[in-house]
């Protein structure tokens, strides 16, 4: 099922980018005409938006995956998504870039300038946090106990849980963006909802509630302290990204690299500790 669901995402990303330069294409040539139409519209490179969104949502459904599966990697996953969310806005900022002298009084050539800087810490701070995860489960070499068992379990049914729900959120989060964008005569693009913003705010709110669920229900096979405070770290670098869907700027993009850092140096202690406690 995963092998198919990836090759579907792959197909529908590059018909989506085909269909979005036609559209490009057509709205320049003034041969269909829209009522206001955004950004995402009027350059070429803004194309390549879409395709990101799709493979975003792909992102989402391999998070679900490797719930049941290991929590450090489906920590990863978070941080694979808001990293992806960086790039897709990179794409769409593109358009907005005013090349002059002085580049650094210009806000939207900065902010250009610190998602680049930040998609480069972002990535380096994902191979090292999946680095430590692997260190992480080597050092675990115990038989697994019942409990264990059942947590997992316990998982894959949250999981299982979570694929209507997401799928739901999806549909209804671009059915609204997308009326509002295009058909909507009540408001003005300029002062819609970020599309950054749309789906992904709803959906790590709900992961921070699912991330909680599972440090309460973990108590129940393990209250060793290093466990405990690397899962409450996890659920503090989640809040964080969080929040970054709220700020805009420089703060955004401080929040989002904190909370990848975060979860790095959270998982680099626990460590520590299980080599003593071993």
């Amino acid at each position: 099922m995963k092998e198919k669901s990836e090759a579907i995402f792959i197909y529908i990303a590059i018909i989506s980018f085909l269909l979005h330069l036609l559209l490009i294409v057509l709205v320049n040539l003034n041969i269909i005409t829209l009522n206001d139409h955004t950004k995402l519209l009027s350059n070429p490179i803004s194309a390549i938006y879409t395709p990101f969104s799709f493979i975003l949502i792909y992102e989402v459904y391999l998070l679900l995956y490797y719930l049941p599966k290991s929590t450090s990697i489906y920590i990863g996953k978070q941080y694979e998504i808001i990293s992806l969310i960086v790039i897709r806005r990179i794409f769409k900022d593109l358009s907005k870039l005013e090349f002059s002298s002085n580049w650094f009084s210009i806000k939207n050539d900065i902010l250009f300038t610190g998602d680049l800087l930040a998609i480069i810490i972002l990535f380096f701070l994902i191979f090292v946090f999946y680095k430590l995860a692997n260190k992480g489960s080597n050092i675990k070499g115990e038989a697994v106990k019942i409990e264990v068992l059942k947590f997992i379990t316990l998982k894959k049914i949250i999981a299982t849980c979570l694929v209507p729900v997401f799928l739901i959120l999806s549909i209804y989060s671009l059915g609204h963006w997308f009326y509002e964008s295009y058909f909507s005569v009540s408001k003005i693009v300029t002062e819609m909802k970020d599309i950054n913003k749309v789906f992904f705010d709803d959906f790590f709110t709900i992961l921070i509630l699912v991330d909680v669920l599972l440090l309460l229900f973990s108590l129940q096979h393990s209250d060793k302290f290093s466990g405990v405070i690397r899962n409450s770290g996890f659920i503090i670098s989640t809040i964080l990204i969080k929040l970054s869907f709220g700020t805009e700027g420089i703060l955004n993009i401080i929040l989002i690299v904190t909370a990848v850092l975060f979860g790095v140096l959270i998982l680099k202690t626990h460590n520590l500790y299980e080599r003593i406690e071993k």
